[in-house]
């Protein structure tokens, strides 16, 4: 009976020692890596380009204004969504939105479009 324990603790132990041998692969395919995500701007026409005045006229007055250095960012909610605005200086020009990004209430993802959409039928912009 003694014989039997040690010869499975042995194969165990060869076993656990041959699951870390891997051979090497031989010309493994070069692996493109995954595509970034591309943000159209159809539908944030309205949006991308303006600045600060033109987006209060758009939905109202801002519900967060963070300004960072010359970049400064405006943030529009709604029941719908959360829609964030940075708008960055070119040369001496005024600050306009470059840049957008949305997602619900609760975090999840959202199209842009969509809350830019839904953000411009609130009532008075609020």
């Amino acid at each position: 009976m003694r014989w039997r324990s040690i010869a499975t603790g042995m194969v165990l132990v060869a076993a656990g020692s041959l699951g870390g041998c891997v051979a090497p692969s031989a010309g493994r395919p070069n692996v493109a890596p995954a595509p970034q995500p591309s943000y159209s701007p159809i539908g944030l026409e309205r949006v991308l380009g303006q600045n600060a005045a033109g987006l209060v006229s758009l939905f109202g007055p801002a519900d967060a204004d963070v300004r960072e250095g010359a970049g400064r960012k405006l943030q529009f909610a709604g029941s719908f969504c959360v829609l964030d605005a940075y708008l960055y200086p070119k040369g001496q020009d005024e600050a306009k939105v470059t840049y957008l990004d949305a997602r619900e209430p609760d975090g999840s993802a959202i199209d842009r479009a969509s809350c830019v959409a839904a953000l411009t039928r609130r009532d008075g912009g609020k």
